[in-house]
């Protein structure tokens, strides 16, 4: 391991300029800090980080103590997936949810909203908006976390949502690029691979991301995907071709280019992190997401040594490595002019609010309840329900921490409600919810049945015994709607719960 010797080295500084780590723990351990003071530019928010807003700040606080213009990323989607409230579900529907209301102005001031709770903590990047197209309904990652399978849909919408989040202060990172929406594979386990020629690519997957760079998106992210149509040999996130190529040169992007987290299967099980943090900053990549499970000062070191080794045997231009680090700074400084150079976190631009998204709005409950979906009709709940929460393996984008479903929200507008939990490995689900059940009124939660051939089984065999269940879909509503009362939130987020709550608690009709 090479020994730093200088703080001032500028070799090692603009390879520690260029990680994004996260870490464990709700205060900022040491060796974040002696890292921050030795170069390191940036760091990572997860949800092990977070317990309360004021705690975020105080955290965001602590590290600028080391570095006033260091780069706080978080990955705060809303909807599904969420960070600052990764232990209640998040105030604010997904993409899926806006892009089903597909009213721009609402999008921007979610988004707006949204970035303005993030900057009030210290936060000011955020990895959104999600610019994928859901053109493959099986994806396993994807799903509600794109804002439809309608490519104009898609692109109108990330560019207002990064107008939104931008507003705030906050710098928006498109996502997945060039598109991660026609998967199959998730990227955290394996190689996922695109096999659509070059005209189709354009026409779809590129057109959100060319929406992306018009609205100014301050940062992309790259996909760990393989697209033989672009580049035969390697994935996005360490592919020439892709970032510079077609990123820079042909799409004109001049901002800052992150990898997705470079401990996932994609590249770590292909290439290893460290030779594929060299690729990819070798490639065009200015920032590498180094995010869940290598939270340790050790990771960081091992990636700092080898991009200087890299430098250091002509493997990476040292020009390349300066300029990304550049980049870098860059974004920090965009942020703390946007948000009032020296100001306290919370001091964000509030030029240009969007009408709606001032503090404690409830702009995101509007649009949860704007974005549902009712088919059918149901008579107003008047005693406790039985809520059974069909359940599979957790998207890891959306983890295990966060909760979802509507039996929370609908005990609180019907108290005593009670609830169970069933998987594919329940013997005759739909039997086991009946017993459990007795005279209640069945209210089933699921998410993506289209999925799994078991929820759909048993949502048959349950709706054959007691006609007047109620089904709730919280994933893509692509499966047959079933049920006296079927409703799609378009969402798990813990307002499209409370949406759906509200009209099984008052009885629904289809719209």
């Amino acid at each position: 391991m090479t020994t730093l010797t200088s703080a001032t080295d500028t070799l090692t500084r603009d390879a520690l300029a260029v990680l994004q780590p996260g870490f464990t723990g709700t205060t900022a351990p040491d060796w974040v800090l002696r890292r921050v003071d030795e170069g390191l530019a940036s760091v990572a928010l997860f949800g092990r980080n977070v317990q309360t807003p004021e705690q975020v700040t105080a955290l965001t606080t602590q590290l600028r103590a080391e570095r006033e213009d260091l780069l706080v990323a978080i990955d705060e989607e809303g909807g599904d997936v969420t960070r600052l409230e990764v232990r209640t579900g998040s105030s604010f529907p997904g993409n899926l949810a806006l892009g089903y209301v597909d009213d721009v102005d609402l999008t921007r001031a979610v988004a707006q909203e949204l970035g303005r709770r993030l900057a009030e903590c210290g936060v000011d990047l955020n990895w959104a908006p999600s610019a994928d197209i859901n053109s493959n309904p099986d994806n396993p990652i994807i799903g509600v976390r794109a804002f439809g399978a309608d490519t104009q849909l898609v692109a109108r919408h990330t560019a207002a949502y990064i107008e939104g989040l931008q507003a705030s202060g906050v710098a928006a990172c498109t996502k997945h690029f060039p598109g991660h929406g026609d998967t199959a594979v998730d990227s955290h386990h394996a190689m996922p691979r695109i096999d659509v020629d070059l005209e189709t690519l354009h026409a779809r997957e590129l057109v959100p991301f060319r929406a992306a760079v018009e609205a100014g998106s301050k940062c992309v992210m790259s996909a760990h995907i393989l697209l033989p149509a672009l580049d035969a040999d390697r994935p996005g996130t360490v592919s020439p071709r892709i970032l510079t190529g077609l990123l820079r040169e042909e799409l004109g992007y001049d901002g800052l280019i992150v990898t997705d987290a470079v401990e996932m299967r994609a590249i770590a099980g292909t290439y290893g992190i460290e030779r594929g943090s060299v690729l990819a900053i070798a490639a065009g990549a200015d920032a590498l997401c180094v995010g869940g499970g290598l939270e340790d000062d050790g990771t960081v070191l091992r990636l700092r040594d080898a991009l200087v080794a890299a430098v250091r045997n002509g493997e990476l231009p040292e020009e390349r490595l300066a300029d990304a680090a550049a980049r870098v700074r860059a974004l920090a400084s965009w942020t703390r002019a946007a948000k009032g150079a020296g100001s306290e976190p919370g001091a964000a631009a509030q030029e240009g609010i969007a009408p709606g998204t001032a503090a404690g709005s409830g702009i995101g409950l509007v649009a949860a309840r704007r974005a549902v979906r009712v088919t059918g009709s149901a008579e107003p709940l008047t005693a406790p329900a039985y809520v059974a929460s069909f359940t599979s393996a957790s998207n890891i984008a959306v983890g295990d921490e966060t909760p979802w479903g509507v039996a929370a929200e609908l005990d609180r507008l019907v108290p005593g409600t009670r609830t169970g939990t069933y998987d594919g490995e329940t013997e005759e689900p739909a039997g086991a919810v009946v017993r459990a059940a007795g005279e209640r009124r069945i209210v089933v939660v699921v998410r993506d049945a289209h999925r799994h051939a078991w929820m759909g089984e048993a949502l048959d065999a349950l709706v054959a015994r007691r006609p007047d269940t109620v089904v709730v879909e919280m994933g893509v509503p692509q499966a047959p709607a079933r049920g006296a009362l079927h409703i799609a939130t378009h969402g798990a987020a813990r307002v499209c719960g409370q949406a759906a709550a509200e009209i099984i608690a008052r009885g629904g009709t289809e719209d």
